[in-house]
Formats: structure tokens, sequence, C-alpha cells
């Protein structure tokens, strides 16, 4: 099974956002934005919680996924 890593980071850098940031603007729980943020590979993630990050950084679903190991 393949792992992914979100590029959630380095996004909210690229904006000057901190975590807390991304969360309000996105609307994705904190927690979850952190787990995600700080893990070097999922299995798994929220396919909404994909697409309402993907919407407040304005870029697509694919830009913020990265393929770690297939």
């Amino acid at each position: 099974m393949g792992l992914v890593k979100l590029r959630i980071r380095e996004f909210a850098a690229k904006e000057g956002w901190s975590l807390k940031e991304v969360s309000d603007r996105s609307g994705v729980p904190y927690s979850t934005i952190k787990t995600y943020a700080l893990s070097d590979g999922m299995a798994m993630a929220d396919v909404t919680a994909l697409f309402k990050l993907a919407r407040a950084f304005n870029i697509l679903v694919e830009d913020l996924v990265e393929i770690v190991k297939e």
C-alpha cells in the first residue's frame, strides 16, 4: 500500500500562515491539520479535508499530495 505526505507546511510557509491559520481558513480541525502536517507518510486521509485544504491554498488536491512510498 502506498503512503502519501501532505505538503501543508510547505504551502503554509509560502502564504506566511501558521498551522492554526490554515485550520481557521480551511475549516479543518487544528488537530487534523497538525497530524497531517507532521506525518512523514500516511496510508489514509480524509478526502473532504484534502479538498478544503486545497481550496484554502487555492491549489489542486494533486499539488497538496506527495507520494512517498508506493
